[in-house]
């Protein structure tokens, strides 16, 4: 057993991480301009994944929550640094703490590039979840990377919302001591109980359990009858039907239903507890959170729930049309773009006569994920033919193109107009002829959804709108890094 494990979780982390290589590409796309890049690319500005970064952790602190950062949406070891310490000195000007050292993985790849990284050597990461209810076929590679994570002074925490996953659990750590491989002489994660959150539902209906079922009772009985083996660390919850939300009291409802639904859980299982309560209150980690939520947060206070209460978003690093249709953010917090070419045009050709374009960039670039706001993506600045001459903050800004992404295939999209003319015949394009496209420009389009456009790209070019430009460049105009996201499940 010993031994497939860790052949077992060597290969899995091996075989897929071989990514592309940073110092390469730093060295080929460094000072290049935007105007000047590839198409299509996945532009990110840090100067607003710092201030978005700022504004969550400020959000939490003024909340007295902790935070756990979900690094899903980009991936990469400088997103999760900006995510867990946005400033030098981990603090902002009110000297709330701006600081976490707790993330949420989606994948096992993920956390195994955590590791890799040096983000656990060097204390920026010390307490990682793995946010999928723990398949019962991965807990080999799942106590692998727990035993290296605690060699580290780390801890891996789970996710469990079914019997099942918590028998899983239990038989695997029966047939190591069974083996002999749990003694004095192997490492302290060996010796430790599994960390287990418990999955609960709001409503959302993705998974986990409502607390008022008798399958989450019948859960924590068992769990609590595991307790030699599994430790409940706490109880979370994710309200991702929060993303329709479309005002700030609507998303405020969102979050008084997460906080209510683990408080809840908590009543619960101190009432499945035996007669006698233990001389000193279980005082649980309730974990809850989505980004529209996580605005919303910071007129909570931590001090009215019966334990600590810990917030956890991961959009927020990027934003995108999704949380744009929620109100709760603007245009010039969404820190990335899709910068397109068009390859043609095709006048009045549209629906009620309208114009269109054709862009070389697709479904599997801006993936197929819609929302309220209509299209796969907006249009918001053209890059002409040639040196971009327009400032970053029209790259940024700009609102009134009128040009959507409405229809896409696998590597094209198509563009549609309803304000101008490709002519130049009718609507804004007479007074504003740089929204007139031509081939050959170029077009910035924030997507519907930052974590999947992001998933689809191999690398992402770095601009920085806070260093300023020099000769004439426009601020942000030009590559200062290049983030290469981790791969694989």
């Amino acid at each position: 057993m010993a031994n497939d494990t860790s052949n077992l979780s060597k290969s899995h982390h091996t075989y897929l991480s071989n990514l592309p290589s940073k110092e390469a590409l730093t060295s080929t796309y460094l000072h290049t301009p935007i105007s000047q890049l590839r198409t299509p690319a996945f532009v990110v500005d840090r100067a607003i994944v710092r201030r978005n970064c700022t504004r969550m952790l400020r959000a939490a602190g003024k909340s007295r929550m902790s935070f756990r950062a979900h690094v899903k949406t980009h991936k990469t070891t400088e997103g999760t640094r900006f995510q867990l310490s946005p400033t030098t000195d981990g603090a902002d000007e009110d000297q709330l703490p701006l600081r976490s050292h707790a993330i949420i993985v989606s994948t096992l790849m993920e956390a195994w590039e955590v590791l890799r990284s040096g983000l656990v050597d060097d204390g920026t990461v010390n307490d990682i979840l793995y946010g999928l209810p723990v398949s019962v076929t991965k807990i080999p590679e799942i106590h692998s990377l727990r035993t290296q994570l605690a060699v580290k002074g780390a801890t891996l925490r789970l996710i469990v919302d079914h019997p099942a996953q918590v028998d899983g659990l239990n038989a695997f750590t029966r047939e190591q001591k069974d083996g002999g491989y749990m003694n004095d002489e192997k490492t302290p994660s060996q010796q430790m109980e599994w960390s287990v959150f418990v999955k609960v539902d709001p409503g959302y209906k993705r998974a986990g359990l409502p607390p008022s079922s008798p399958a989450f009772s019948f859960l924590m009985t068992h769990l609590l009858a595991s307790s030699s083996t599994i430790s409940v660390y706490g109880f979370y919850c994710h309200a991702g039907h929060s993303y329709s939300s479309t005002s700030l009291p609507e998303a405020t409802t969102y979050f008084t239903t997460e906080v209510d639904t683990v408080i809840e859980a908590v009543r619960i299982t101190n009432s499945l507890r035996s007669s006698t309560p233990p001389p000193n209150p279980i005082l649980y980690v309730l974990s809850v959170g989505s980004t529209p939520t996580a605005h919303v947060s910071a007129a909570f206070k931590a001090s009215e729930v019966p334990g600590t209460l810990e917030l956890h978003a991961g959009n927020y690093i990027f934003h995108d049309l999704q949380q744009l249709a929620t109100s709760l953010i603007e245009s010039r917090d969404i820190a990335f773009r899709v910068i397109a070419s068009v390859v043609s045009l095709y006048p009045g050709r549209g629906a009620e006569g309208v114009d269109e374009a054709m862009v070389d960039v697709g479904g599997l670039g801006m993936s197929k994920d819609v929302g309220p706001i209509k299209g796969w993506g907006k249009v918001v600045g053209v890059l002409k033919d040639g040196p971009s001459s327009m400032a970053v903050a029209d790259w940024l800004m700009n609102e009134n193109t009128g040009w959507t992404l409405s229809r896409i295939s696998q590597e094209h999209g198509i563009l549609s107009n309803d304000l101008t003319s490709l002519m130049g015949k009718s609507g804004v394009s007479d007074s504003n002829p740089s929204m007139r496209l031509n081939v050959g420009d170029k077009v910035a389009i924030i997507g519907q959804h930052a974590c999947l456009v992001a998933a689809s790209q191999l690398w992402y070019y770095v601009v920085d709108s806070d260093v300023p430009g020099v000769d004439g460049e426009s601020v942000g105009e030009k590559v200062v890094d290049v983030w290469v996201p981790w791969k694989g499940w």
